[in-house]
């Protein structure tokens, strides 16, 4: 059958001597609805909502079409985390997308996704979101002046490894850390709401008169106008990457995905409404951070707050991404996608370190080379890509398993309209505007042929890996782990 049977029995490597007898070594449910909330909403809230303002205005236009275009992203995000919380609810398995596909599609697109995700798209994300995070927060310490490129470099890759050790330590500690941030960001994102509404009050209404005036027509401008507010609502799947760490994910996924996304949108569009009343468009498109130039002119001398709010944000952002990017390194580690030690778990923290500490590699590989604009761009075409592909497998699901057992069900037209909106954002730009960039990615995603067939197909491994992944065994304390049945 298409739909694959998971496997029913563990291999023979899969439990651990543990203390007293023979106890499997697994991730603990530890993640409730709070945590859940904090989760989409704390990953969601990051650089985006800071930077990406001017990029959607200077796509669409004018102030009412980019305010549209946020909207419909909030919609967007809202329908795809609906029916990811159905798909969520028959495969209860941690991975998002690569889980999916793998049990509706197969092996081998299921490798190209977690071979693209784990090299180039997740770390590339968690890259983009930590060098935003650096710019803010050494830019006190340069005032009047550029920050040098080195200082930024430096300071994003520490907090790459901040949150290194956080993640390796306890899921606990994460996730206390993102429910913390999330407060904390929240609040930022309410004094901003508040000082534009009290702008409005005194009648700043200018940048909303002839709102529609000028606006860009063409489908690739607005698709890459989608792409940068998309990004700010980047982290609306998180929680299906952590499924079995949920405490009854048949509950708590909808709810979670239900209460965070509308907060966030409605924050969003109250955000964007306050930046244009205290800047007209042409100074909201001149201005190198929206949230300083606001603060600089609503705030005054307190205008030192929103940089901080903003570090602080950009940083619980990437805790998130962390957090959820390291579980499809380790799920397909677990499915034999990746090297075995990416599928261990830590003897005592119980968390998957190995596959944590893959990402943070990647990703300082990243910071080395990357602009923030480019690489959300590119992250976002591969993003969807393989999002249509998981919602497709959905639509499969619905019409030819019906009879799959399933606790939430989402109307059949909001995965219809996700899928749409999946493929128009994948072909606009290729279509209005081809860049030699997309093909390079394409080609990339394909070159994962090369590995797939004599590593995993006919596993030819070679003898010294099984030698190396003993010794890194031995010293990350770590052993093979079975996955939570729910």
């Amino acid at each position: 059958s298409t739909m694959r049977e998971r496997k029913t029995t563990d291999p023979p490597h899969s439990s651990t001597d543990l203390s007293e007898g023979k106890e499997k070594l697994r991730l603990k449910q530890e993640v409730g609805l709070i945590s859940g909330v904090s989760l989409i909403a704390g990953t969601m809230i990051g650089s985006g909502i800071f930077m990406s303002p001017e990029w959607v205005l200077h796509h669409m236009g004018n102030p009412a079409s980019s305010l549209l275009i946020w909207a419909a992203c909030g919609l967007l995000a809202m329908f795809g985390a609906l029916s990811y919380a159905e798909l969520g609810t028959i495969i209860k398995e941690s991975g998002g997308e690569y889980i999916y596909i793998l049990r509706i599609f197969g092996s081998f697109p299921a490798f190209l996704f977690a071979y693209t995700s784990v090299i180039l798209v997740r770390p590339a994300g968690l890259a983009a979101v930590c060098l935003s995070f650096a710019e803010y927060a050494v830019a006190p310490f340069y005032p009047g002046c550029a920050s040098p490129q080195v200082v930024i470099k430096c300071t994003a890759a520490a907090c790459i490894l901040l949150l290194t050790i956080i993640n390796c330590l306890n899921v606990r500690l994460a996730t206390s850390v993102m429910n913390i941030f999330t407060a904390a960001k929240l609040l930022a994102l309410l004094v901003i709401v508040v000082g534009g509404l009290v702008l409005l009050a005194k009648g700043q209404t200018q940048s909303f008169q002839n709102g529609f005036q000028g606006t860009t027509a063409g489908i690739g401008a607005v698709g890459v106008a989608f792409y940068q507010g998309l990004w700010s609502y980047d982290g609306w799947n998180n929680l299906n990457y952590v499924t079995e760490e949920l405490k009854k994910p048949e509950v708590t996924l909808p709810r979670a995905v239900m209460i965070a996304i509308p907060l966030v949108t409605c924050l969003y569009l109250l955000v964007n409404v306050s930046y244009l009343a205290a800047m007209t468009p042409s100074e909201l498109l001149s201005s190198g951070a929206v949230a300083v130039t606001w603060g600089d002119k609503v705030l005054g001398s307190w205008a030192w707050l929103i940089s901080l709010s903003v570090a602080l944000s950009t940083f619980g952002s990437s805790n998130g991404t962390f957090f959820s990017g390291g579980r499809v390194c380790y799920v397909a580690a677990r499915e034999g996608h990746l090297p075995d030690i990416l599928s261990m778990a830590h003897v005592r923290c119980l968390t998957p370190s190995p596959a944590l500490l893959f990402t943070s590699v990647m990703s300082l590989i990243m910071i080395i080379s990357g602009s923030f604009t480019s690489i959300v761009n590119f992250f976002s075409f591969v993003a969807w890509l393989f999002y249509g592909m998981t919602i497709s497998g959905l639509l499969y699901l619905k019409i030819k398993k019906p009879e799959l057992p399933r606790s939430y069900k989402v109307p059949i037209i909001i995965p219809i309209i996700v899928l749409m909106a999946a493929v128009y954002l994948v072909l606009a730009p290729i279509i209005d505007q081809p860049q030699i960039e997309i093909l390079y990615i394409v080609l990339f995603i394909f070159s994962g042929i090369i590995l797939y067939f004599p590593l995993v197909h006919f596993k030819c491994h070679p003898r010294f890996l099984q030698r190396v992944t003993v010794h890194l065994q031995l010293f990350l304390e770590v052993a093979p782990t079975t996955r939570n049945v729910n």
